[in-house]
């Protein structure tokens, strides 16, 4: 799946990923899927957590390692040891780009710091990522994202009225502080063409959890006061969410008064509902949405959901059935898009891996290298930046440093 990377938006960055399991690998994936060549250091012996997450795939890999770590070349190398520190400092000296996500004062113990590797390097760009603000009473707080769900309002805001607190389905805090920073770390590369110089990158997994919450985030500071919540409906629009056909779930997105007329009289035949100035505008039918709404989940009960997303597609109501996870993945749609792609594993047989969203110039962008083994590009990433012999690397690999 190898291919050239020259045409790509990233072509000629290096970047050294130091970080693990989830934010700042999925950071990473994001750079090296734009065409950046991505260096994971790992330990050794038993590499980044999520090795050893989930589904096994061969001998080293997971499905979730997988999904944060394509189109990137494994190194590994024992931080524990000096001369393991000192070749991740000489591979820092190579790159553009230093990602790492130790605990807060854990790289300036092992002399990994920003202020370590930037001296004499006054153009590189280096992003850390915490749990909480690395100047605050909380820096030295490990930073996880079920935690942050928690603390930050996340859990609070999602789900039914009537149910306890409930987590996202992926860990979206990790996944947003990953998109987060893969921004912060682009602004940097494009500020450094016009200055020469430049820049560390802080981010927090609170910070970011916090910024999720959105226009839920904003209600609560106007209401002095938790929002209701809602569930699968929309806060502010109605009737928009998950409804229950006869046979099966879908979802409905009524998003003006037009078409609140046509859904009433097109789709379920209720030209009362139509014409009752109770729900004539979107507000009077949020501020009565508990007389509304019984009346809309009886009439879609008595439809079958197939009939329903003709006559809503129809009436020009956007809509769509609910899909299983493996429905949505192994979906007409999805391979239309060329969004899951197989590759022959050498352990594992034929594995599938999903593909990086962007299109550019009308083609997606390629998975260039599935991902690596444990350690597979150690040999030849060395030996190529840092001209370190066959020999010199068997006396590493003897005393436990690769």
């Amino acid at each position: 799946m190898q291919s050239d990377v020259t045409s790509l938006p990233l072509a000629g960055v290096r970047i050294l990923d130091m970080s693990r399991i989830l934010a700042g690998p999925w950071c990473a994936m994001v750079l090296a899927d734009l065409g950046a060549e991505v260096i994971k250091l790992e330990h050794p012996e038993r590499g980044d957590d999520t090795r050893d997450w989930g589904i096994r795939i061969g001998d080293t890999e997971t499905a979730y390692f997988n999904s944060v770590n394509r189109n990137k070349r494994s190194v590994g190398v024992n931080l524990q040891t000096p001369a393991g520190v000192e070749i991740a400092r000489a591979l820092a000296g190579q790159c553009d780009v230093v990602i790492q996500n130790f605990k807060v004062g854990g790289a300036a113990k092992l002399g990994l710091a920003y202020e370590d590797l930037s001296v004499g390097r006054d153009d590189l760009i280096y992003c850390s990522i915490s749990g909480y603000d690395p100047t605050g009473s909380e820096a030295a707080r490990p930073g996880y994202d079920l935690v942050v769900q928690g603390e930050a309002g996340l859990m609070g805001m999602n789900g039914d009225a009537h149910q306890p607190p409930l987590k996202f389905g992926v860990a979206v805090v990790d996944l947003f502080t990953g998109m987060y920073s893969a921004q912060a770390i682009l602004a940097a590369l494009f500020q450094r063409h016009s200055t020469g110089r430049g820049r560390k990158i802080e981010m927090a997994l609170y910070d970011c959890g916090l910024m999720i919450t959105s226009y839920y985030g904003l209600e609560a500071l106007l209401l002095g006061e938790d929002p209701p919540r809602y569930g699968n409906a929309h806060p502010s629009i109605v009737p928009y969410g998950v409804f229950d056909a006869a046979d099966g779930p879908l979802v409905i997105t009524v998003g003006n008064n037009a078409q609140f007329q046509r859904f009433c009289l097109d789709v379920i035949g209720r030209p009362d509902l139509a014409s009752d100035a109770r729900f004539l505008t979107n507000l009077d039918r949020s501020k009565y949405r508990e007389v509304l709404l019984p009346e809309i989940h009886r009439e879609l009960l008595a439809r079958r959901r197939d009939d329903l997303l003709g006559k809503l597609a129809g009436a020009g109501i956007p809509c769509g059935e609910v899909a299983g996870l493996h429905q949505a993945l192994s979906s007409p749609r999805a391979k239309e898009a060329g969004l899951v792609n197989a590759y022959d594993h050498p352990a594992a047989g034929r594995v599938d891996l999903l593909s990086p969203p962007w299109r550019f110039d009308g083609e997606r962008l390629p998975v260039r290298r599935i991902p690596p083994t444990l350690g597979e590009s150690t040999a030849e990433v060395l030996g190529a930046l840092l001209d370190l012999s066959g020999e010199r690397l068997q006396a590493l690999k003897r005393d436990g440093v690769i």
